[in-house]
C-alpha cells in the first residue's frame, strides 16, 4: 500500500512538474490520463485528450508544430490574415513585446476553462488592442467601438476572413436575400459501365456465407454499378488477403482519399486519426440521442455498410445521433421543404437543404485537367468560425448581408434558420458609407 501511495505521489508531483500532466500521463498509461488532467479539455481537443502526446512534447511543453499539423493546411487555404510571417518581420518586432502572437499557444491555452471562450481563445476579449489602438484614427467609421466587438460575428477574424474582407463585401454590397436560382453543387454520380456486377457476380472466399439481403444491398449500389466486388473491400483487392469482416476507414481510402482524410480531420473521425478507439455520442459535448451513445463513428457510421445511401447519410443519419435544438428544429424548417421537395421530384436537383448541405458541402476540385466535385467530410471545417461558411454554403442561394447577418442570430440558427434574421451586423453598412465618401471626396469640386 505504501508503495501504491509512492507512486501516485510520484506520478501526481510528475505532472505538476511538467506543466500538463504528460509526465505523469507517459509513466501510467492511457488509462490513467483524465485523472492528471490539469482541467477541463476544449471542445475542439477533448475527443483526443487521452492521447497527450498529439500535443505535448515530453518535458517541452506544446509546440507550434503539434498545432500545424492538424491546422496548417486549413490556415493556409483561408490565406491566414495574422500569419507567423508577419510578427517575424522585423517591422514588427516591437509587437511581440505586448501579444506575443507568432505562437499558438499564446492565444490558445488548453485545460484552462474559466478563460477560454470562443474558438478555444484564452486572450481578454480586448486583445485586438495591443496592435490596433489607433484604428479610430485610421478608420473614422470604428470610432466610439469598443475593443471587445473587433470579433463580434460578422465583424472580423483574426485567422480566417475570405468572406468579410472588403472588396468582397463590396461586390456584394446589393445581393438580394434570397437567390431564385439558388442550388447545391452537386457530384456527378458514376454510371453504370462494362464492368458494373449483379447479385450472381458476387465473389467471397470458401467458408464466408453470403447473405441474400446484403447481396441485394450491394448489387444495386454505386460500388456494384462501378465493378466494385466484395473482394476489394473485405480483402483489399487481393484475393490472397485475409478476410476482413468489418472494414475500417483505411479501406474506404483506398479508393475515396479526399472524402476519408476529411473524416479524419473531423470530430468525427479525429480519434482514430490519433490512433484512439472511434468516437462515440457518448463522449460528445453537445447533446445527442441517448438510444445512439454507443455508436462508433466510422464511414458505416453514416453509410451503411452495403447500400452507401446518400440521402440517408444526408439527413437521417445526422439525426439519428444529434439531439441538439438546432437539429431538433431541422425538420419543422424551411430547408427541411425544400428537401422534401426535392426528393419528390417537385424541386429541381440540388434544390433542396439537408444537413449535409451545410456542414458536408460539395467542394469543387480540379484533377487531371477537369473539375471534380468532391464531398468534403470534415463537418467542423466551415464552423470554425460559421463565417466560412458563408462561400462554400450560403452564398450558394443566399446573398451576403442575409448570410452574414443570419450567422451572427444564436437563436436563429437554433431555430434551424426559421424566420428572418433579427440580428444586423454593420460590415456591409461600413463599406457602403467609407465607398460614398471616397465617390464625394473624388467627386468634389476644386
Amino acid at each position: 500500500m505504501a508503495r501504491k501511495r509512492w507512486m501516485i505521489w510520484a506520478g501526481w508531483g510528475a505532472s505538476v512538474w511538467c506543466g500538463g500532466g504528460v509526465a505523469a500521463a507517459l509513466f501510467f498509461g492511457d488509462s490513467t490520463k483524465p485523472y492528471f488532467l490539469p482541467g477541463q479539455t476544449t471542445h475542439g481537443h477533448h475527443q483526443i485528450e487521452l492521447k497527450c502526446s498529439e500535443c505535448h512534447t515530453p518535458f517541452g511543453g506544446v509546440k507550434d508544430d503539434a498545432c500545424n499539423r492538424c491546422h496548417a493546411a486549413e490556415l493556409a487555404a483561408v490565406r491566414d490574415s495574422h500569419p507567423k510571417s508577419k510578427f517575424t518581420d522585423p517591422r514588427n518586432a516591437e509587437l511581440l513585446t505586448h501579444l506575443d502572437a507568432a505562437r499558438c499557444v499564446t492565444c490558445h491555452r488548453e485545460h484552462v476553462p474559466h478563460v477560454t471562450q470562443a474558438m478555444g481563445v484564452t486572450q481578454p476579449p480586448d486583445y485586438c488592442l495591443h496592435c490596433h489602438a489607433e484604428i479610430a484614427e485610421e478608420r473614422p467609421s470604428h470610432k466610439g467601438m469598443a475593443f471587445d466587438t473587433c470579433a463580434t460575428a460578422g465583424c472580423h477574424n483574426f485567422h480566417d476572413n475570405t468572406a468579410l474582407y472588403e472588396d468582397f463585401l463590396a461586390k456584394h454590397l446589393h445581393d438580394a436575400p434570397t437567390r431564385a436560382d439558388g442550388v447545391r453543387l452537386l457530384p456527378v454520380s458514376t454510371p453504370s459501365t462494362d464492368a458494373a456486377l449483379t447479385a450472381t457476380a458476387a465473389t467471397v472466399p470458401a467458408g464466408v456465407a453470403l447473405d441474400a439481403a446484403v447481396v441485394s444491398d450491394w448489387a444495386a449500389s454505386a460500388h456494384a454499378h462501378g465493378g466494385v466486388n466484395c473482394v476489394d473491400c473485405h480483402q483489399g483487392g487481393d484475393a490472397a488477403a485475409a478476410w476482413t469482416p468489418k472494414p475500417d476507414h483505411a479501406s474506404c481510402a483506398r479508393c475515396h482519399a479526399s472524402e476519408a482524410e476529411g473524416f479524419l480531420a473531423s470530430r468525427h473521425g479525429m480519434r482514430l486519426a490519433a490512433g484512439l478507439s472511434p468516437m462515440t455520442p457518448a463522449q460528445a459535448v453537445l447533446p445527442m440521442r441517448a438510444d445512439a451513445a454507443h455508436r462508433e463513428m466510422s464511414c458505416n457510421a453514416c453509410h451503411s455498410a452495403h447500400r452507401h445511401d446518400t440521402r440517408r447519410a444526408a439527413v437521417d443519419a445526422c439525426l439519428a445521433c444529434h439531439d441538439d435544438d438546432h437539429s431538433r428544429a431541422y425538420l419543422s424548417s424551411p430547408h427541411y421543404a425544400l428537401w422534401q421537395a426535392e426528393l419528390s421530384g417537385a424541386g429541381a436537383p440540388g434544390s433542396g437543404v439537408s444537413c449535409a448541405t451545410c456542414h458536408l458541402p460539395g467542394e469543387m476540385h480540379r484533377e487531371n485537367g477537369r473539375d471534380v466535385i468532391r464531398v468534403q467530410h470534415n463537418q467542423n471545417a466551415n464552423l470554425r468560425p460559421n463565417e466560412k461558411m458563408i462561400r462554400s454554403v450560403c452564398q450558394q442561394c443566399h446573398g451576403l448581408g442575409f448570410a452574414i447577418d443570419a450567422l451572427a442570430d444564436r437563436p436563429l440558427i437554433d431555430r434551424n434558420f426559421t424566420g428572418q434574421p433579427a440580428a444586423h451586423v454593420e460590415s456591409l453598412d461600413l463599406v457602403l458609407r467609407r465607398l460614398t465618401e471616397r465617390q464625394q471626396r473624388t467627386t468634389k469640386p476644386q
